[in-house]
């Protein structure tokens, strides 16, 4: 067992491709093709520290040879983060290079085409629903079927636009060594971190070829080197403060998510007070209308009633006329058949005379 540095941290990985030797190994394995010559760019490293993110940062133009002996001079773009972070800044810095105008080489160029990019991410983080270590993202020629086209490629114009990607997701290693490439990026696998200090790895060597013990040998220098430790330590701290200064910020962020929580429930129950208070007015609204009909009913009522009385006022009106015009004509009758008695006559003439029934003259002379 070989204790070596830890490359997540960016000091290490920084140290470790600084070496060429060490970054052709490690490059050519991941590009699958020989990396024949290589220049780490002016401005060679950028190591970017935000509050939620360690970013770093190099590029490399190469001259690499595939497989059929063909040499092709590319520009490789190599960013390391070992935290979540927005894919906006993995594009700005892609931006960067295509607007950069060393990347058009002026010698056996006529066409004023830019280097041809690859772009490299090894992420100390998990990708969404990919699970494998290495996922290579390459572009194709089709045409209108989707078959694929073979004459004129690779095409400069097409080339300088466009470019291929690798990313690594350390987290799936996890001691795979299927092949060439996981057998050398075993030394970047975090299982293999040592419990009492997170700046080591130990990883096991025995079985392992020239290329990947170059890289170990180097990390075993950068293990030994004091000013490579220190600047480790640095990063802890400045992770710590940014561990801190984040959980300071999840703290105020849930006290607001409380406090919002809070008002909302306030917001709702005034809410529900509003409403019981319309229904309530909807019903006092409602009585109020029943009562209307009912005092509507009774007033009907009593016009009806007022009606009645004056019908039966009426009535009684001319009741009372009839039976005076009845007493008068009874008196008149009574007059005529008393007079006709006093001078002799009998019931039964006087009847005869009146247009009466005997009857009613005896009743009237008792």
């Amino acid at each position: 067992m070989t204790i070596i540095a830890n490359p997540i941290y960016d000091s290490v990985f920084k140290f470790l491709l600084e070496d060429e030797r060490a970054a052709k190994v490690l490059l050519s394995a991941l590009l699958k093709q020989e990396v024949c010559e290589l220049k780490m760019r002016r401005n060679e490293y950028t190591n970017v520290r935000q509050t939620r993110i360690s970013l770093f940062r190099i590029d490399f133009s190469a001259k690499i040879r595939n497989a059929a002996g063909e040499e092709h001079l590319v520009l490789i773009e190599l960013q390391k983060t070992w935290l979540s972070t927005e894919t906006l800044r993995f594009r700005q810095y892609l931006g960067a290079q295509y607007l950069n105008n060393e990347n058009v080489p002026e010698d056996g160029n006529p066409g004023g085409y830019g280097l041809p990019i690859i772009s490299i991410y090894i992420l100390g983080h998990k990708l969404g629903d990919l699970q494998e270590p290495v996922v290579y993202v390459r572009r194709r020629y089709l045409d209108y079927e989707n078959n694929i086209i073979e004459g004129g490629v690779p095409d400069p114009f097409i080339e300088s636009l466009t470019h291929d990607s690798i990313i690594v997701q350390l987290p799936y290693l996890k001691g795979r060594t299927r092949n060439h490439l996981e057998r050398i990026l075993c030394v970047f696998d975090q299982e293999y971190r040592i419990a009492s200090d997170d700046h080591l790895l130990k990883i096991d060597d025995e079985d392992m070829d020239k290329d990947g013990r170059l890289l170990v040998n180097r990390l075993v220098m950068a293990a030994a080197s004091p000013e490579v430790r220190r600047e480790m330590q640095v990063e802890d701290e400045i992770l710590s403060e940014i561990e801190a200064r984040d959980t300071t910020i999840m703290l105020k962020d849930k006290q607001i998510q409380e406090k919002e929580q809070v008002i909302q429930e306030k917001d709702q129950a005034i809410q529900e007070k509003e409403q019981a208070i319309q229904e309530k007015e909807q019903a006092i609204q409602e009585k109020e209308q029943v009562i209307q009909k009912k005092d509507q009913a009774l007033e009907e009522q009593k016009q009806a009633l007022e009606e009645q009385k004056q019908v039966l006022a009426e009535k009684d009106s001319l009741l009372r006329e009839q039976q005076e015009e009845i007493k008068r004509q009874k008196d008149v009758l009574y007059a005529a058949a008393k007079n006709l008695s006093l001078r002799g006559m009998s019931s039964a003439e006087i009847a005869n005379v009146l247009s009466v029934s005997e009857d009613t003259i005896k009743t009237l002379l008792g």
